[in-house]
Formats: structure tokens, C-alpha cells, sequence
């Protein structure tokens, strides 16, 4: 492989997302087996992992768009702009 630095960026940022998915594929893994444990503290020779249990609200817009006029649901409305990257591969390098 030649230098990373000197590959496209594309092709970097491919390499790098395909690393990070394999890398959160184990670290999901090694979550569930903590929490399999069912041991609060797992405490090892560089770290201690602590496990804990904590509630969350949340608002069910289906439900809450039931109880408002549109004026109301367009008023609580909040528009972000969002920036998607996806990949996909060049069917030359498919085929090399």
C-alpha cells in the first residue's frame, strides 16, 4: 500500500470509515459481554468500566402532533441543516 497521506482524500476517508466500522463492531460486542456480566464495576489492569442505569424522557411527536393545530407544530418546528457523507466504490476499483 502506498503512503496513506498520498492516497486521494475519498479513498482515505473510505479506509478510515471501513477501520472505525470493524472497530465499533468489536467495541459493541465488548459491551454487550460487560453488560452480560451484570457486575457493576469491572475494574482491569489500565481501566474500570462502570456500568449504570439511568431513565430518559422522551417526547412522542406522533402523539404530540395529535394535540396541535399545524400553526403550533410548524412554530415548534426546528430546521438544521445536515451534512451526509457516503461512500461508495468506483466500479473500476470493483473490478481490480
Amino acid at each position: 500500500m502506498s503512503n496513506f497521506n498520498t492516497l486521494p482524500l475519498a479513498d482515505r476517508y473510505a479506509i478510515l470509515k471501513a477501520e472505525v466500522d470493524a472497530l465499533t463492531k468489536q467495541l459493541d460486542a465488548i459491551k454487550a459481554e460487560i453488560k452480560a456480566t451484570g457486575v457493576e464495576t469491572l475494574t482491569g489492569e489500565q481501566a474500570i468500566v462502570t456500568v449504570a442505569l439511568s431513565e430518559r424522557s422522551t417526547l412522542d411527536t406522533k402523539t404530540a402532533r395529535a394535540y396541535l393545530t399545524p400553526a403550533q407544530i410548524e412554530a415548534c418546528t426546528k430546521v438544521t441543516l445536515v451534512e451526509t457523507l457516503r461512500i461508495k466504490p468506483r466500479l473500476a476499483a470493483v473490478l481490480a
